[in-house]
């Protein structure tokens, strides 16, 4: 018996959404507790999995609200450091009308920057039964090494590894280097989690089809989930392909999270099942899901302290298939 059903390694950070306007006309802004792995840990201790995170944060008012968030949603800090004095990194998220979001990050640079590989525990990771990474944690040299430590950790150990590609374009220096690191990711990962936007930047393919081919034909991952935002996702698994529509049922607020709900969401379905003994019906039932709790944090600001109940999940479910 492994100590944690899924340990995630990555960014804990501030995510300032605008909620409007003050009778003065200054923007009113809210501190949601964020960053995409915590986000994936979150949901999953929503649905009764035991979690653990690993990751850094500043020594400042929003390192302690981060620290104390976590703590209160019962997510595992064993591997929560603070940093003397980098300061919590923030990010500035705006929302448009579309649903396109654009982000300003204040990292430069942000605690969670600063992970050693000294502050990974190895035990840790080996403790798990899924590891789950990004590559914001893999933008700068010092938290590239301590990723790819405890990447190494889960190999050894026969941890199953997941994988969100998660491109924020203005944390890195250059693309290519972006388009290397995401490329590492699939090449090291069991699952995969990745956009069609992401697909199409890997790949120059924008039929998701032909895209995820391509990704297929070069790396080892054997189970690909590809989101396609509103329209739906997507599950490739052997030589199997399984889309599944999304719950378009209104009430939309913003779409952060979405993406971390759904991987959550995937994580804690697949925790059920073997890995190797796939069924078609397993992958459509995983998706569903997957889609129906992502679809409830739009409805919601935030991303950890917004996280659906499993209740919630099947309700839409069974009232809306």
């Amino acid at each position: 018996m492994k100590k944690y059903d899924v340990t995630a390694l990555g960014e804990l950070l501030i995510d300032f959404t605008y909620t409007g306007t003050s009778d003065q006309g200054n923007s009113l802004l809210e501190a949601n507790p964020g960053g995409a792995p915590c986000n994936v840990l979150a949901m999953l201790n929503q649905c009764g999995r035991s979690t653990n995170f690993i990751g850094k944060v500043g020594k400042d008012q929003f390192g302690y609200l981060l620290h104390d968030t976590l703590v209160d949603l019962k997510i595992g800090i064993e591997g929560l450091c603070f940093d003397e004095e980098v300061n919590t990194t923030l990010a500035f998220v705006k929302t448009f009308e579309n649903g396109d979001r654009d982000f300003a990050f204040y990292r430069n640079p942000g605690a969670d920057m600063m992970l050693t590989e000294q502050e990974v525990q190895e035990e840790q990771v080996k403790n798990s039964r899924i590891f789950h990474f990004g590559t914001l944690s893999m933008t700068h040299e010092g938290v590239c090494r301590a990723t790819e430590k405890a990447i190494n950790a889960a190999k050894e150990a026969g941890v199953l590894i997941s994988f969100d590609p998660n491109l924020r374009i203005p944390l890195w220096k250059n693309l290519q280097t972006a388009k290397e690191k995401m490329e590492y990711g699939l090449g090291k990962c069991d699952v995969c989690k990745i956009s069609e936007e992401e697909v199409e930047f890997l790949t120059g393919e924008k039929e998701i089809g032909k895209g995820t081919q391509v990704l297929r034909n070069r790396f080892p991952v054997k189970l690909l989930f590809v989101t396609a935002g509103a329209e739906g996702s997507y599950a490739f698994y052997k030589d199997m392909m399984v889309y599944q529509p999304s719950f378009k049922l209104g009430g939309t607020i913003e779409t952060t999270g979405a993406g971390d709900t759904f991987c959550g969401s995937i994580l804690h379905n697949l925790l059920d099942r073997d890995m190797e003994q796939l069924k078609k019906e397993d992958l459509k039932q995983m998706l569903v899901f997957a889609n129906a709790a992502a679809y409830l944090v739009t409805t919601k600001k935030g991303a950890i302290r917004s996280m659906p109940k499993t209740e919630e999940v099947w309700n839409i479910i069974n009232e809306n298939t």
